[in-house]
This record gives structure tokens, C-alpha cells and sequence, in this order.
């Protein structure tokens, strides 16, 4: 008898939502993916501290070695260079989330981050610029994606959002599911069927709108609370999962079945783009949206200012 692990990665591609080395190669998922709030994690565990000096020695290599903002992002890239040792597909590497209101920036930003890549030699072809999907954010992935930069794009919490970024050609979109539970829950919500979860239904509705209007951005549920939403989603084009849930997965023998099946989609070509006076609307009309990609941004930003705090006290001490 397969696991429910097996049995999802039929249809699934599972990307490991972690930053622990030891556990990724102990898992083998297909991708992996991080966030200011994994690299920080990362950074304070003693195992990987190496991956810091690391960092710094990029930074001077690149005539930045006091730049605290370069140092940052050389880690980044040194944990993503780490990462991809033991995974065959992809990393996610994050902008700094306070550049999510600028689009200039967050390019800038993103070659940056290439940049440092191809100094460690890692390709290109291997690595997801991640930022979050804002108006602004979602203008950058369109001009880097033109220049052969992918993207994923993430805190998505609408279908306005991810629509938006699935026009821009965005590869990759990180439809959020705990997260959108966690506030409904908050507001009163009682869930008593997993068919029920708005989190879940979020993510199924995007994917069925975006492979209905034929647009290729791959759908990647992320931010699971528990088994059962992994396994609604069954069949998503991927998910982001964290090693408890992978574990879980993997050790229970009953059957999954298939939950979604983008052959299955009718086509749909009667549709309008979603233009910025519509997207900025669609926010404000949704007070969840708005709620928790505001929340997501100031969480991922208080994460990059404590990673800069603790290079600067490393820094310090060294």
C-alpha cells in the first residue's frame, strides 16, 4: 500500500516549505521554497551558521562586504545554493518584503539576487524570484519574467491577485489556505466539512478559473494548517507542505483521492484582464485580502530587519 505522500505526488509536485537543510534532504521533495521568517530561522540555528560567513565572504567577493542590505541578500542566496544540493527542481528566493509597494526596486532587487546566483553558479533556470502580490509586485514579475527572470508570487489571498499575476505571465503563484482559514475562523466561522474551509476553496477556485482562460502561471497551494487541506487539493499543479505534514503524509497508508484535474476544466475565453483600478478595488472590497496580505508583508519585513539585526550582531562579535 502507498502512502497518501505517494499517492499526491502522482498528480502533485511537492515543494518543501522549510528552511532546515537536514530535513529537506531527508524528505527529497521536488522544490523547496523560503521566506525572511526561514532564512532567520535558519540563521539562529547553529547548524547553519557557516551558511552566514558564507554570506559575507559572497558580499566582499561582489565589492559589497559592508553593505548590510548586500550581506542579507548574499544569505539568501547561499542558503537557496544549499538548498538546491538535495532537491532536483527549484528554490524560491524572497525580495525584501518592504520593497512591496515598489516596483522599480523590487527588480532591482530581484537582479541583484541573479546576480549573486550566478556568482555561486547556480543557473537561473533554477531559481523563483518570490515577491509579494501586490499591484506593484505583480508589475515587476511582468518586466523580469520579459527579461527571463521567473517569478512566484506570493501572499496571494484573491482571485483578483491571482489572476493579475497569471496575466503578467508570472510562472509560479502561492495561493494561501491556513492563513485565509485562520481568519474566517477568528471571525466566527464553524467549519465542519473540509469542503467547507474558505482556505480551500480559495485555491480550487483560482485553479479552475486559471486553467478555464488557459493561462500557464502554476498554482501552488501554500500555508496549510493540517492534512486534510493538503490533501482537498489534491491533484493542485503543486504544494508547499512543511516536513510535520510531509511526515504525516508519508506514514499514513489510506487511499487520497484526486480532487482537482486541470483536463477536467472547461474552457472558458469570454474574460476581461484585470486592470490596476480593479485590482486596487477588488482589496478594498475584501477585508480578509486586504487583512491578511498587509499582515504578510509587515510579518515578512519584522523577519528581514531581525536577520539584518542578528548579521549586524555577528558582525559585531566576529
Amino acid at each position: 500500500m502507498t502512502s497518501k505522500r505517494e499517492q499526491l505526488e502522482q498528480w502533485t509536485t511537492v515543494v518543501a516549505d522549510t528552511g532546515d537543510l537536514d530535513r529537506i534532504a531527508e524528505l527529497r521533495p521536488h522544490d523547496a521554497t523560503t521566506n525572511p521568517s526561514l532564512l532567520l530561522a535558519a540563521a539562529r540555528d547553529e547548524r547553519y551558521r557557516h551558511l552566514l560567513d558564507e554570506a559575507r565572504e559572497l558580499a566582499r567577493e561582489m565589492g559589497h562586504g559592508d553593505d548590510l542590505a548586500w550581506c542579507c541578500d548574499a544569505f539568501a542566496c547561499v542558503a537557496g545554493q544549499a538548498v538546491l544540493e538535495h532537491i532536483p527542481g527549484l528554490i524560491s528566493t524572497e525580495v525584501d518584503a518592504r520593497l512591496s509597494f515598489d516596483s522599480v526596486a523590487t527588480v532591482e532587487k530581484a537582479r541583484r539576487l541573479m546576480a549573486l546566483y550566478r556568482e555561486l553558479g547556480v543557473s537561473g533556470d533554477r531559481v523563483l524570484i518570490k515577491a509579494a502580490a501586490t499591484w506593484e509586485g505583480i508589475q515587476a514579475a511582468r518586466v523580469l519574467e520579459e527579461e527571463g527572470i521567473h517569478c512566484n508570487l506570493t501572499l496571494v489571498f484573491s482571485v483578483e491577485q491571482a489572476l493579475a499575476a497569471a496575466e503578467a505571465g508570472a510562472t509560479l503563484i502561492s495561493p494561501f489556505v491556513g492563513r485565509i482559514r485562520d481568519w474566517h475562523v477568528k471571525q466566527g466561522l464553524e467549519i465542519n466539512h473540509i469542503d467547507q474551509d474558505p482556505g480551500v476553496q480559495s485555491v480550487r477556485r483560482i485553479f479552475q478559473l486559471l486553467k478555464a482562460r488557459g493561462l500557464e502561471t502554476i498554482v501552488m497551494g501554500a500555508s496549510f494548517r493540517n492534512a486534510a487541506e493538503i490533501e482537498a487539493l489534491a491533484g493542485c499543479d503543486r504544494l508547499t507542505i512543511s516536513p510535520a505534514l510531509l511526515d504525516e503524509l508519508g506514514q499514513d497508508p489510506g487511499e487520497l483521492e484526486r480532487r482537482l484535474d486541470a483536463s477536467e476544466v472547461e474552457p472558458d475565453g469570454d474574460w476581461q484582464p484585470v486592470n490596476e483600478a480593479a485590482f486596487r478595488w477588488s482589496l478594498n472590497e475584501n477585508p480578509m485580502a486586504c487583512d491578511l496580505l498587509s499582515d504578510g508583508i509587515r510579518r515578512f519585513a519584522a523577519d528581514q530587519r531581525a536577520l539584518e539585526q542578528l548579521l549586524t550582531e555577528e558582525e559585531i562579535a566576529a
